[in-house]
């Protein structure tokens, strides 16, 4: 959008109770003070999940130089896109010692947490917060959902690899190290969770519809953050895992009373009749929603990523989890053949199974192209929906055959509002799975007061070149 007049945000909250009242003129825009250019449309941040690793020959490009002319069959899906997408081959997994006869428990479960779980408490839930609920923690009280789960098969299937819980198998949220968050496999309930009004607790709720609640001394809260904070330097380990449970708590006491507050005056705007998601008018209109009738698992795995991205372009979340599979159990019989993906993995070099595999692999991806490409076709303010995004598609195993952990495979999608430099292989890219959540959230806009599981650092290859 061009605005002429811009509007300083704090000039803004100080009015707000007056600027309520007003409907969003589309001359009109927010101003940062310095530079005085209008605000950039919100960064999504959004992962997205399949089991067992991949052939490796067929998801590597041959070389950065073919990457986005000649790429691997397993990109073959995502060829008109790949200028927004960007490769890593370098990064390595969470060491499943001391539970290496737990490759499955594992592999979703560290995925976003970067973290193996408590070895004195394996029965229990009890390994970290994840990225995508660190974000939603910073973010989550801008918009009517803090984060969105979604998955493909139920959360419910039961093994008892090395003691561990079975919500570890099919679990890749945790909103705190010891709470598990479940995700929605329902199409037609996460249509209705996203627009019917439903809030955290679960109790339908009307436009306009007050909540009493008592103030929140911010500064008090920002007293106790900041002294946590150098106190944590301080503390042996077990300390700091305590302490840093009592912060995500604090912090989820802010949010939910931050997102009463941020309802009310949603409520509001739309009391005088002011559209709260479409804020420019070059912006695309809300996608439609279809739901299928039949069992096809291409058509249900793309009106979920339909819904995702639906909340994204209403900004009714700005992060989202959705786990395609999990480990053990599913088939694919729309590609010609009932097999177990699982069984398949462990295929020893047999043709046939790795045909399989690489077809499976294939098609999970073609999903994710087929999500993106509906961000792409979206615009928004200046650019897409893609364009403000930063999508991540990946697994938690190298090879299902070996259940090796050394080079998991991830594709990065959009350019996280100018933070990230699509349209490349790297090919030798020195980190972990913990450093590239840490540079995601980053990317995004997410400050960290801690790394996430095993990070040690930023991956700066990724970011956009200055």
């Amino acid at each position: 959008m061009s605005s002429n007049h811009l509007i300083n945000r704090r000039t803004c909250l100080k009015g707000i109770g007056v600027a309520l009242a007003l409907p969003f003129f589309e001359s009109l825009g927010w101003a940062e003070p310095a530079k005085k250019k209008a605000a950039k449309p919100p960064v999504r941040l959004g992962f997205m999940y399949m089991p067992h690793g991949v052939i490796m020959e067929q998801f590597w490009p041959a070389s950065p130089e073919s990457f986005l002319t000649s790429p691997p069959p397993a990109l073959e899906s995502l060829r008109t896109v790949l200028g927004e997408c960007l490769l890593m081959k370098g990064i390595s997994g969470v060491p499943i010692s001391p539970f290496n006869g737990a490759p499955h428990a594992l592999e979703l479960s560290t995925w976003l947490t970067a973290r193996l779980p408590d070895a004195d408490r394996r029965s229990q839930i009890a390994i970290a917060i994840s990225a995508d609920q660190i974000a939603a923690n910073y973010v989550g009280h801008l918009t009517s959902l803090p984060s969105l789960e979604l998955a493909t098969m139920p959360q419910t299937h039961k093994e008892n690899q090395e003691g561990l819980n079975e919500g570890y198998y099919s679990h890749c949220s945790y909103r705190s190290a010891s709470q598990a968050v479940p995700a929605e496999t329902n199409p037609r309930s996460v249509l209705n969770r996203l627009f019917g009004r439903t809030d955290q607790a679960g109790q339908r709720s009307r436009p306009g519809q007050s909540t009493q609640t008592g103030a929140l001394d911010r500064k008090m809260l920002d007293l106790v953050i900041g002294g946590a904070k150098d106190l944590r330097r301080t503390l042996p380990q077990g300390d700091q895992h305590k302490l840093d449970e009592y912060l995500d708590s604090v912090r989820s006491v802010e949010r939910r009373i931050a997102a009463i507050e941020f309802r009310q005056k949603e409520a509001a705007l739309e009391k005088a009749g002011v559209s709260v998601t479409k804020r420019y008018a070059s912006d695309s209109p809300a996608i439609e929603i279809k739901i299928p009738l039949g069992d096809k698992r291409s058509d249900y795995m793309q009106v979920m990523c339909d819904l995702n991205v639906l909340a994204f372009q209403t900004d009714t979340t700005r992060v989202s989890t959705y786990i395609g599979s999990t480990p053990n159990g599913v088939s694919y019989p729309e590609l010609g053949f009932k097999d177990t993906h699982h069984s398949q993995t462990h295929h020893a070099s047999d043709a046939e199974k790795v045909r399989k595999v690489a077809a499976i692999t294939a098609f999970n991806i073609e999903q994710f192209a087929y999500m993106i490409k509906k961000m792409q076709s979206i615009r928004e303010g200046e650019g897409t929906l893609l364009d403000n995004s930063i999508m991540m598609w990946g697994s938690g195993l190298e090879d299902g055959n070996k259940h090796a952990r050394e080079n998991l495979p991830f594709i990065v999608a959009g350019r996280g509002g100018g933070t990230i430099n699509t349209g490349r292989f790297l090919t030798d890219v020195r980190g972990n799975q913990g450093d590239l959540l840490t540079t995601l959230l980053g990317c995004a806009g997410v400050p960290l007061d801690r790394p996430i599981g095993i990070a040690t650092k930023q991956i700066t290859e990724m970011t956009h070149r200055v």
